[in-house]
């Protein structure tokens, strides 16, 4: 047991030192240099500061352990069948800010206990990502939390908001190796990329794409410090929503 709590706190240890905090305005919570995404920015971390404006903001959680194969790996579900948005799709654990959330990690904390029953005493919180924009104009606050003893952690589905449970190797999206795709989209008159990974496990065959698929692909860029071995020179949604808002 003290070796694997030796091996964890390295894997803390190696992570705060990845995830630099870059700088926050305080005098409002807005972030400096938000501005377009690039590919695998500079500042890409921001600082888990009290919300003054909850409208249209979100949060989810990044829930990453290690795996019995030594991977690190990441905690998705699949949405119920019975929710009006995105029903079906592969997520994060998270959701829409709450008035009585004071900030991003919060609302991810708060969502991930609500939606599969994780006890956020078993989370710490290392960082936030930038935000990213959904397709339905939520700014949304990916929160990097580490689950130190996945032994502890039984799951309790709400089965109202999510059918399964599973994880996957989080370095999986940055390979191509047949499972990922690209496929290009359009908005208006802009096109963009969507990336989709095909993903086989236990509990059965997932797509993971969208959102999900992009936030990934950024964290593992940042905790691996490396680029994906596929072709970004297509932005994705949200970083064309940063693009177009940043020319206004």
């Amino acid at each position: 047991m003290a070796n694997c709590e030796s091996e964890y706190n390295q894997i803390f240890d190696d992570l705060k030192d990845k995830l630099q905090v870059s700088r926050v305005d305080d005098r409002n919570g807005d972030h400096e240099n938000v501005g377009p995404n690039p590919l695998i920015p500079a500042n890409y971390i921001t600082k888990n500061m009290h919300v003054l404006s909850r409208k249209n903001r979100a949060a989810v959680l990044v829930c990453i352990f290690g795996g019995q194969d030594g991977q690190l790996r990441v905690i998705l579900t699949r949405r119920s069948m019975k929710l009006s948005s995105h029903p079906g799709d592969v997520a994060l654990p998270g959701g829409k800010m709450d008035e009585g959330d004071v900030d991003d990690s919060a609302t991810a904390l708060r969502e991930a206990m609500e939606e599969i029953g994780l006890d956020p005493g078993l989370v710490r919180v290392v960082a936030n990502l930038q935000p990213f924009i959904s397709s339905n104009l939520l700014t949304v606050v990916p929160v990097i939390g580490l689950l130190s003893s996945v032994e502890d952690f039984k799951p309790v589905l709400n089965v109202d908001e999510v059918d399964t449970i599973f994880d996957a190797p989080l370095e999986m999206f940055l390979e191509e190796e047949g499972r990922h795709k690209c496929l290009e989209k359009e908005w208006g008159d802009w096109k963009y990329a969507c990336h989709v990974f095909d993903f086989e496990s236990e509990q059965g065959n997932f797509l993971v794409g969208g959102l999900t698929a992009s936030i990934l692909i950024q964290a593992a860029s940042i905790i691996y410090q490396r680029s994906p071995s596929f072709n970004q020179n297509l932005q994705d949604f949200s970083q064309l929503q940063w693009t177009l808002n940043s020319a206004k």
